[in-house]
């Protein structure tokens, strides 16, 4: 029966994402395009909308993977769907289950997508010389290649919106038990959790600065870190991110556990 709910989820979430995503490649295609020209007044002006364009397309594909994320949330457990949800031989646990891994599998998706456009539109040997240049003293610090440190990159970032997806869930989950105004409730909820992750984040970022003068730096000066700060930050950024992460699945689906109030 999960497998069912995953596909379906799938389903329904990137019935819409891949529009966005054929939108986003498309318009990279044409950023690429225009910037393989000879240099005008009038390439330069095509290039900087189809840029523009492109950069908000990505914007709207994080947007909508949250929101329809949310919205399904919000139908599959509390509106009209949800009394044919909730009468599957299917525990509450499991239904949070695949809502998370389907909050897993498109965001990565999006990253993904994401990474190819920016490649598309913006790879040149100038542009990668120069991204060389800034990430290869960090590469150096942790023995690896660029390449990976922009991976590690990536995966913070997509940490950070997975956590930022189960915010939401658990500002809907709690705004969903009072009676009345209960998707504003939710959106309060939400933001009140996404604080309290970003202010752990500070807080176990701080307690590391007691033990580490550089980390410290952070809180104390406007000084950009060194490059074997940054290290200790990437290191923290996963940990924490996962951790918070965590820290959401497990709480919302105790709290999916004590019941449901169906509109």
């Amino acid at each position: 029966m999960l497998k069912k709910l995953l596909k379906y989820d799938l389903k329904n979430l990137y019935k819409v994402l891949v529009i966005f995503y054929i939108l986003t490649i498309v318009f990279a295609l044409i950023t690429r395009l225009v910037s393989s020209v000879n240099t005008t007044t009038i390439s330069n002006i095509i290039f900087q909308i189809s840029s523009a364009i492109t950069i908000s397309m990505m914007v709207s594909i994080i947007i909508n993977n949250l929101m329809r994320m949310w919205v399904r949330f919000v139908n599959n457990l509390y509106k009209d769907e949800s009394y044919l949800t909730h009468t599957l031989p299917v525990s509450r646990t499991k239904i949070y289950i695949s809502k998370f891994l389907t909050s897993v599998i498109t965001m990565l998706t999006s990253v993904v997508v994401i990474a190819i456009a920016l490649f598309i539109a913006y790879y040149s040997k100038e542009n990668i010389e120069t991204l060389k240049y800034m990430m290869l003293p960090i590469a150096k610090m942790y023995d690896s290649t660029v390449l990976k440190i922009i991976l590690t990159f990536v995966f913070i970032v997509f940490l950070e919106m997975l956590a930022t997806l189960q915010a939401g869930f658990t500002g809907i989950i709690i705004g969903h038990r009072y009676n009345n105004n209960k998707i504003g409730l939710s959106v309060i909820f939400g933001f009140i959790a996404y604080m309290l992750g970003q202010m752990l984040v500070l807080v176990l970022i701080f307690i590391v600065g007691i033990l580490n003068s550089d980390i410290m730096m952070l809180f104390e000066t406007n000084v950009m870190p060194n490059v074997e700060t940054i290290k200790i930050i990437l290191y923290l950024a996963i940990g924490v991110y996962s951790a918070l992460t965590a820290i959401y699945y497990i709480v919302n689906k105790k709290l999916l556990s004590k019941g449901v109030n169906v509109e």
